[in-house]
């Protein structure tokens, strides 16, 4: 009887044991299978090429799978990381950001994002998108976006010579810009400025007619150095206003003035913005136009002039995408 229950114990002891050996190979089994299909993962992947805990990160979280087959088919590139954590970082240009780094080497990482968004890598006019008028005070026009010859902006209203040089119905702009600019005109004016109008809604035809003038006289390069091409011209948009002042009415001397500092600092409160501010002309195409005043809207023109940024970036990355 004893030797019976010995023999009945060692049976158990032996199933026991087969079954807590069952147990650790499924657990192997498991481990090997989960580490297996780690291994084929994008963050194993990253890992494994080199890049950190952080940057693999950051690429999961901001590329697709088609980037990130590409990153995996390239040698490391931190240049890549550094494109990835810029601000305005567009996936669709990576490919074209890595290019423009290889051109122009010593670009930094910031200037590349902003210079390829809004096409800058190329020519000026070397491509021709259409602007789209639906996007009302929103619509970009610039020297890569172009509206049709026959495009005449709705509901223009003549300025008053109150606010304007010339003749009556000389200067004229789009209604709903109007009543933010006379805001501005009578906010200025309280602060103690008067600003003026020298100039506002061109037709194609007019832009056309002074390009073409230009170009015959002083050649191609400086024409597009002075004034857009028709059809690139945001005059013919009805949202621009050219102002100086009643006591400063020249261009070249305006951003000299205190009328021209108070713009700076209150113009976007009316939905206004600098259009071609001092630096920025590797992204917009065109020197300095203390001048030249655009209407986009309060709260497009806060968060402009918020972020520091041309309207040329802020569609490329809040519009376009």
């Amino acid at each position: 009887m004893v030797r019976k229950k010995r023999k009945l114990k060692k049976q158990v002891y032996y199933v026991l044991a087969g079954f807590i050996g069952l147990i650790v190979l499924g657990i192997l089994g498991m481990n090997y299978y989960n580490d297996l299909k780690y291994r084929q993962t994008n963050e194993f992947k990253l890992l494994d090429k080199g890049y950190s805990n952080d940057d693999t990160n950051i690429m999961l979280e901001k590329l697709s799978e088609n980037s990130i087959t590409m990153v995996l088919n390239k040698e490391k590139d931190d240049a890549i990381v550094a494109l990835v954590k810029e601000k305005y970082f567009l996936e669709k240009n990576l490919e074209d950001y890595l290019t423009y780094i290889q051109e122009e080497e010593e670009t930094n990482y910031q200037d590349v994002v902003a210079i390829v968004n809004v096409h800058a890598n190329q020519n000026w006019y070397e491509e021709e998108y259409k602007t789209d008028p639906s996007l009302n005070e929103l619509m970009l026009v610039n020297k890569f976006y172009a509206l049709d010859k026959d495009y005449t902006p709705e509901n223009l209203v003549n300025i008053p010579l109150t606010y304007a040089y010339g003749n009556e119905g000389d200067c004229k702009i789009i209604d709903y810009a109007y009543e933010k600019f006379v805001d501005l005109w009578q906010a200025a004016k309280d602060a103690g400025y008067y600003l003026m109008v020298n100039s506002s809604y061109r037709d194609y035809a007019e832009q056309e007619e002074t390009y073409n003038y230009l170009k015959s006289t002083v050649g191609e390069r400086k024409a597009d150095e002075r004034a857009a091409r028709a059809g690139h011209s945001e005059h013919q948009t009805g949202l621009v206003v050219d102002m100086t002042s009643i006591h400063n009415a020249k261009d070249s001397t305006f951003k000299e003035s205190e009328e021209y500092a108070w713009l700076q600092e209150h113009a976007h409160e009316y939905g206004f913005i600098e259009r071609y501010p001092e630096g920025k002309t590797y992204i917009t195409g065109y020197n300095p136009e203390s001048w030249h005043w655009r209407y986009v809207g309060i709260e497009a023109a806060t968060q402009i002039h918020e972020e520091g940024i041309t309207f040329d970036e802020y569609y490329a990355f809040y519009i376009a995408k």
